[in-house]
């Protein structure tokens, strides 16, 4: 595709999407971030709207108010929470505030710009999912709905495929973002045995998981759909320990 690329980015205002942001900035792109707390990045073709993407009603809002004031050509959704609890203790209230925020605005946002993305025949997605989807400890309604992320992506790219819309998930492992350290303390003990137990012997950083977006979202990468990676240091395919 040539001409003007337009990306919104869910919780864009700091780790992983703020990273995202930045990334595809650098690309030339116009962005959109959607995220419940302002961001410190300032850049001028970098647009904020505040909302709480586990609020269905809000999340209407946002999704018509943006497709409306962009002709959005990406969307990454990268908002997440992670809510951890042993199954003994698991609160449906916060599965189902987990399933609102990464599945319930997934297809509202999609489902917002689709128009545009057919008309212009031309899209990139990218669904952030997580390498828990795989199982972890203490993460029952986290791990559910990152794997239900996965099925979406590639039950989207069959979908879309010919209307020119690419659609993959990107799964990080621990990356050191303010999400993690509510649950692991920075500079903890628990954290540097996490560090060690992923292969390649360290966390990840936010700008591991942007390379990876912007790849997904690359004009040229329109063969490439309904595919996970797993940018993780090596934990997918080995044991992990929180």
């Amino acid at each position: 595709m040539s001409g003007h690329r337009v990306a919104a980015v869910t919780g864009g205002s700091a780790g992983i999407g703020r990273a995202v942001c930045e990334a595809l900035l650098a690309e030339g792109c116009e962005v959109v971030s959607l995220d419940r707390e302002p961001g410190t990045l300032r850049h001028p073709k970098l647009h904020e709207r505040r909302v709480d993407l586990s609020d269905r009603a809000a999340t209407a809002r946002a999704a018509q108010s943006l497709a409306q004031d962009f002709n959005v050509t990406t969307l990454v959704h990268n908002a997440g929470l992670i809510r951890p609890a042993l199954l003994s203790e698991v609160k449906l209230d916060d599965l189902d505030t987990l399933v609102e925020l990464h599945l319930g605005a997934a297809i509202q946002l999609v489902q917002a710009v689709l128009p545009g993305m057919r008309a212009a025949r031309f899209g990139r997605i990218v669904l952030m999912s997580s390498r828990a989807a795989l199982g972890t400890p203490t993460r029952t309604s986290y791990a559910a709905t990152k794997a239900g992320l996965l099925g979406l992506a590639r039950t989207w790219a069959l979908e879309l495929a010919a209307d020119g819309i690419t659609v993959n998930a990107v799964a990080p492992g621990p990356v050191r973002t303010g999400m993690f350290h509510d649950v692991i303390p920075a500079g903890s003990e628990r954290e540097s045995r996490l560090a060690a137990a992923i292969p390649v012997g360290r966390l990840g950083e936010p700008a591991d998981v942007a390379r990876a977006v912007s790849f997904f979202t690359h004009p040229d990468a329109g063969f490439v759909t309904g595919q996970a990676l797993y940018v993780c240091g090596g934990a997918s395919i080995g044991s992990l320990s929180l």
